[in-house]
């Protein structure tokens, strides 16, 4: 019986092996050989090229900045939606959700063209006459796309690791004379701690690679290292250099990996 359970996870073995395991394997070969098979490390020295290292330290800035602004604006609300009975909790987490079951590149041109200089939100300011809003093009639109599509995966964490707090534990402290400001240092943020780390790598790891945002609201003319790594791809056809630029990217993926594994041993922030 043991052994026919055993059998069940191959289609899962195959998936694994045909869509992660191979299409690694293949980047790991392009990024250390030549156009002729030879190996080399002249791929992986590109990252150090000005560009390059400009790509990767704006992705790294803007990655981290949406990052801190999704927690920030995340961990209230999960404390919020905690604090609710279940009836309203599902459902004002339906609404939060809703926004993601419509695809990823229309929730970004949406932003494109609320944001541009005749957009929506133009056209209003001018009608109030205010002053127009002038960030499409730059990073601060990129960011605000980063914000908005992966809040939730922010938000969802940290509901997910805060619903499974004893209140006792609140309670307790309060009775032995703490304020609402330690009962939260003290007991809330140390429990939360697993949440806080897998919603960072949930958010983190899509902002330092995505290329589709920057494309879109950063019009083009702000390059993040995924777009460094698309152009490789797309109009120079150098897939040697774009998986050694890959490979980099995938060890700050490694980097989060660690930390979960550390900070979240049993899963409680990935786990809906």
């Amino acid at each position: 019986m043991k052994n026919r359970k055993k059998w069940l996870s191959g289609p899962y073995a195959v998936w694994a092996a045909g869509f992660t395991v191979i299409p690694l394997l293949m980047i790991v070969w392009y990024a250390f050989t030549t156009e002729e098979g030879d190996f080399t490390l002249e791929n992986l020295a590109q990252i150090a090229a000005p560009e390059t290292v400009k790509a990767l330290g704006l992705a790294l800035l803007l990655a981290a900045v949406s990052t801190l602004i999704c927690l920030l604006l995340a961990y209230p609300l999960a404390m919020i939606l905690a604090s609710r009975n279940v009836n309203q909790t599902s459902f004002i987490v339906l609404i939060f959700i809703l926004p993601m079951w419509m695809n990823f590149l229309l929730r970004t041109l949406a932003w494109q063209t609320l944001l541009e200089k005749n957009g929506v939100i133009n056209v209003i300011l001018r009608f109030l006459h205010l002053p127009a809003l002038d960030i499409i093009n730059t990073p601060y639109a990129i960011v605000l796309g980063m914000v908005y599509n992966f809040l939730p995966f922010m938000v969802l964490p940290l509901y997910n690791v805060l619903i499974k707090i004893d209140p006792d534990y609140i309670n307790a402290a309060k009775d032995l004379g703490a304020n609402w400001v330690q009962s939260f240092l003290r007991i809330t943020l140390p429990l939360s701690v697993p949440g806080i780390i897998s919603g960072v790598t949930m958010v983190f790891i899509p902002s330092l690679t995505t290329f589709v945002i920057s494309d879109l609201l950063g019009g083009g003319k702000i390059l993040l290292i995924g777009n460094v790594i698309e152009q490789e791809f797309k109009q120079t056809n150098n897939w040697n250099v774009g998986s050694a630029l890959s490979l980099v990217l995938m060890f700050f993926i490694i980097i989060n990996m660690v930390l979960v594994a550390k900070y979240d041993k049993d899963g409680e922030g990935t786990t809906f």
